[in-house]
């Protein structure tokens, strides 16, 4: 009979071929990308750390409710001719980056659990720039679009 104590449960259901991400590198995503860039990096970075399926759903909803949240700022700060408030930017980096830090909350307790394994982390550079780029021209395009119509 196996003794339960002895059994290790680090890396049950952890595919260990794929490096995850650090989780201070989806910051810099979530700042220059924006919601859609970060929420994109969170969930496959929340794949490759084994995060529960029922949480990875989570980080979506998180990241859509941020994108309705960006939507609801586009509205209050843009002006009746069109134009923008000078804060706009900023405000919209400020919910990209608290989603970014919810959606870390979320991924911890797995990234803890891969720190414990002593492997090291993947590179972000290509995937987040690729992110920033695509995610963020998307995200701009929907915004820009949620301004004209209201």
């Amino acid at each position: 009979m196996p003794d339960e104590l002895l059994r290790p449960t680090i890396g049950a259901d952890v595919d260990m071929s794929v490096r995850p991400w650090r989780l201070i590198s989806q910051t810099y995503v979530a700042f220059f990308g924006g919601v859609i860039s970060v929420t994109v990096i969170a969930f496959l970075n929340a794949r490759r750390l084994g995060v529960a399926p029922d949480k990875r759903r989570l980080i979506l909803v998180v990241g859509a409710v941020a994108l309705v949240v960006a939507g609801v700022v586009i509205t209050l700060l843009t002006t009746d001719d069109g134009a923008s408030s000078s804060g706009l930017r900023v405000a919209i980096r400020v919910v990209a980056v608290v989603c970014c830090l919810i959606q870390l909350r979320i991924q911890r307790p797995m990234d803890r659990a891969f720190q414990l394994r002593g492997s090291d982390y993947g590179s972000l550079w290509a995937t987040g720039i690729a992110a920033v780029i695509g995610g963020g021209l998307l995200e701009l395009v929907l915004l820009a679009i949620v301004a004209v119509a209201l």
